[in-house]
């Protein structure tokens, strides 16, 4: 009798150890604030951009400043130094942490490690919204402006944003950016107040299109690629899975993105039966 007591004595106080352990791993996700972002969505012609604003898309990592602390996409805390902070006004910035075009890795490695560096210095957190702040587009970003008048050595610096004249006009701004390695150009609605998700009021533009899909297994190269993986499996958000063999490194296929992993890959549109067409791998999503 004894001896059953304590096994089910046992069991339990396993079952709580193990529960525990689950709530820790999760606690990550689970106390992540959730953010007012903006969603952008791609541009079709049917949209007409005449007067609004537009601006290169920095190829960096996200970063949204609640006014305490800078946050990923995500809602994780990132963990820039305090002198990088010490100037960043007391009221929600949008933006991206970046360096230069064609740079991602660096940044990625910069600003997503739990320690930071001295790389940090290299870093700017540049604006493309003042969440919160009144007023149509121009005038929540002036809000901004008038701030750093005063903060000088702030790493912070607003994207510019360039009146666009028609379609004609957005897409010779579009082939100046991507031929001088930039990633695309963002268009935005400039006489609408702030409001999240994806409303008709942000707009991305480029000669491809990207999306992401879970890494769900591997697939033996051959050839060159022998003992290698050749191609990965994914899962799209559509729940469609499809095979992914290009874009990729020799030291990426010895070492490929682990199961489980979200990889972000480019592509020129969508098959009838959804599958990406000539799709190629850009980078592991670690935000």
């Amino acid at each position: 009798m004894l001896e059953n007591h304590l096994t089910k004595q046992y069991r339990r106080v396993r079952s709580c150890c193990l529960l525990l352990a689950l709530l820790l791993c999760l606690q990550s996700s689970v106390f992540a604030e959730i953010l007012p972002l903006q969603q952008v969505r791609h541009y079709t012609a049917q949209t007409d951009i005449t007067g609004w604003l537009m601006s290169e898309k920095l190829d960096g990592i996200r970063g949204y400043w609640t006014g305490k602390k800078l946050l990923t996409r995500t809602g994780k805390s990132l963990h820039a130094p305090d002198w990088f902070i010490k100037q960043f006004p007391p009221f929600p910035l949008d933006g991206e942490l970046w360096r230069k075009r064609d740079d991602f890795h660096f940044v990625q490695k910069t600003v997503l490690d739990s320690t930071p560096s001295t790389d940090w210095h290299q870093i700017t957190f540049n604006v493309f919204e003042v969440p919160e702040a009144e007023g149509t587009f121009r005038q929540r970003l002036s809000k901004l402006e008038v701030w750093l008048q005063s903060h000088t050595s702030s790493p912070i610096k607003i994207i510019e944003q360039v009146p666009c004249k028609g379609t004609e006009h957005l897409y010779s701004f579009l082939h100046e950016v991507e031929s001088g390695g930039g990633e695309g150009v963002i268009v935005k609605n400039p006489s609408l107040p702030f409001s999240s998700g994806s409303h008709q009021v942000v707009l991305k533009v480029k000669s491809y299109q990207t999306m992401e899909g879970e890494v769900i297994g591997y697939n033996p190269g051959k050839g060159h690629f022998k003992a290698m993986m050749g191609s990965l499996t994914l899962r799209l958000s559509s729940g469609l899975e499809c095979k992914i063999g290009s874009g990729f490194t020799l030291s990426e296929r010895k070492n490929p993105p682990p199961l489980g992993s979200i990889i972000v890959i480019k592509h020129h549109g969508l098959t009838k039966n959804g599958v990406p067409r000539f799709a190629t791998y850009l980078r592991t999503r670690k935000d």
